[in-house]
């Protein structure tokens, strides 16, 4: 609730209780019944009774709910502390970025702080019985996650009141000092408060779901893919739509994928062939820009001409983004960077956090903040959300999520960015343009790559022997990197996909888009189309683009006609 909305009252929720969802039998129970009831009471609705808006609403909530549905049916097939994504390392993340706009939500704060042994304790307790269904992670995540609950809350850090949470949480305070709504007093109370349940409620939360889990460990009966579980291709099926917006069967993946991987090959072989001394250019780059604020502003201008500004959905004040860096605490556990979506009521301020261990510089930093800002997420999330609020489309939408969407966007605008790299870099790197290429080439190569394996792991069931053999045919020969990568890609199924399928499925959706308008295409036109009519699946995209230009192709009928 709080990082959805700032304001409640703002969406007629004049009061809600701060409560982390513990888990029960009964409440999945309950979840199953309430999805079915939607589900009957959308399938009762009269779609033509309906504006445009609603009904593209209406058609998003049903094939989303209706893809729910299924992952409902397979419950246990969800891992809640995968190493790299689960709760034990994003939830001291989100409690480090709960915003204080007041009072009342410095309490909430510590009452959720209070209900985390209970919330573990749900997540143990459904460990349990996935366990008994035979469905438990292998022996080598739960070492991993083992660690992490080991190091994440460090207990010498928080008994010197020096843990992220600490000071994060005293740097918030001190804001809503500075804005006269906080006094010494009780300032001093909140942080001792803070401290009290960090070191006797969370710390010892943490210490016993390790423990849990070290009584469940060899409880796991496949180190493999989903395909080697009963209904794991069903559920990789569910996931591949639910996680990447793409509706297209398995093989047609496939194809799609393997098209792009040959002729990204091919495109790169032919450069390093004609430029051969680029293989044997030193490590260390030069960029014109090395501080991240500077390259933010740099590709805010370059996007100027392909992408709609945010002044034509603005109304008053221009979005903010503030650079921040990950704790050390967490720096093993986090993505090289990432967004963090601001509530909709409230979506001036925005972070972008880096991973200094990861430590991007030059090109690599650029084409991030391509990735994580302008025009990625940042630039998406707030022209998007401000086009709703300006349109009125139902707010429900905005809680839907379309990872393939959002992320094959991030993915798309960050290939990109190395053109505006190759043009910011002509004259002071010879070489740019074509090394820049190589750089974009073989990200892409890597990706999909990375997805092929995807597939071939949790739907054809490939283990990691025949993972080897696929990256050493391209030159991926390191025993322990190809374990790491088939670690990670079973640990976090789709993931990879999320991005590049999704990346691929918007240049399908922009070819149809030049066919249909002909002409009339311009890059600006179908990211202003893309921004206007998502977050969605790509479905339903397509289904917008085509409805868009018979629209405009009878608008401009009736034009000539008068």
């Amino acid at each position: 609730m709080h990082y959805t909305v700032a304001y409640p009252s703002n969406y007629g929720l004049a009061s809600y209780s701060p409560v982390l969802p513990s888990y029960s039998r009964e409440r999945q129970e309950n979840s199953s019944r309430e999805l079915v009831s939607s589900l009957k009471f959308l399938h009762g609705l009269n779609e033509r009774k309906l504006n445009d808006s609603d009904s593209y609403t209406y058609r998003l909530l049903l094939s989303y709910l209706e893809n729910e549905q299924e992952g409902m049916e397979l419950y246990y097939y969800s891992n809640p502390l995968s190493p790299s994504s689960g709760t034990q390392s994003q939830l001291p993340i989100l409690l480090a970025e709960y915003t204080f706009r007041c009072k009342q939500d410095v309490e909430d704060y510590l009452e959720l702080l209070d209900q985390t042994d209970t919330y573990f304790e749900g997540i143990a307790n459904y460990l349990k019985d996935q366990s008994a269904e035979g469905l438990f992670m292998p022996d080598y995540s739960v070492d991993k996650v083992i660690r992490q609950c080991d190091t994440i809350m460090d207990a010498a850090l928080l008994e010197s009141e020096t843990h992220f949470l600490n000071t994060t949480f005293e740097d918030r305070l001190d804001t809503l000092m500075d804005k006269g709504l906080l006094t010494e007093e009780e300032k001093a109370r909140y942080l001792s408060e803070n401290s009290r349940l960090l070191t006797t409620v969370m710390l010892p939360a943490y210490q016993k779901l390790g423990d849990e889990l070290l009584l469940l460990k060899g409880s796991g009966t496949n180190e493999n893919g989903l395909s080697h579980y009963p209904d794991g291709q069903k559920y990789y099926c569910y996931l591949m739509r639910s996680n990447t917006g793409s509706y297209r069967d398995i093989e047609e993946i496939k194809m799609m994928l393997f098209r792009d991987f040959n002729s990204n090959l091919e495109a790169l072989s032919a450069l390093l062939q004609k430029n051969p001394h680029l293989t044997a250019l030193p490590d260390t780059e030069t960029f014109t820009y090395t501080k991240p604020a500077d390259m933010l502003k740099n590709l805010q201008q370059k996007i100027s001409d392909d992408f709609p500004a945010l002044t034509e959905v603005t109304q008053g004040e221009m979005p903010v983004c503030t650079i921040k860096f990950i704790s050390k605490s967490l720096e093993d556990y986090c993505s090289p960077a990432f967004y963090l979506t601001p509530p909709l009521d409230d979506i001036r301020e925005n972070v972008i956090y880096i991973n200094q261990k990861d430590n991007p510089k030059g090109v690599e930093l650029y084409t991030t903040l391509a990735h994580e800002g302008y025009p990625g997420h940042l630039y998406q999330t707030v022209y998007s959300e401000l086009y709703s609020q300006k349109t009125n489309a139902a707010p429900i939408r905005s809680i839907l999520n379309y990872g393939g969407y959002v992320e094959g966007w991030a993915m798309y605008v960050e290939l990109k960015s190395y053109d505006y790299a190759k043009v910011l870099m002509k004259e002071e790197m010879p070489d740019a343009e074509t090394l820049y290429e190589v750089y974009k080439l073989d990200r892409q190569i890597q990706l999909c790559l990375y997805s092929l394996a995807d597939i071939a792991i949790h739907y054809e069931g490939a283990g990691y022997s025949q993972i080897y053999q696929m990256f050493s045919s391209v030159g991926i020969s390191s025993p322990a990197a190809t374990r790491s990568i088939y670690e990670y890609i079973v640990e976090e199924p789709t993931t990879y996909l999320k991005y590049y399928l999704g990346y691929l499925e918007i240049l399908d959706l922009k070819k149809e888009a030049r066919q249909l308008w002909g002409n009339a295409y311009s890059d600006y036109r179908f990211h202003k189309f893309y921004l206007e009519n998502g977050p969605a699946d790509f479905t339903n995209l397509h289904l917008q683009l085509k409805k868009a230009a018979a629209f405009g192709n009878f608008a401009l009928g009736c034009c000539l006609l008068s």
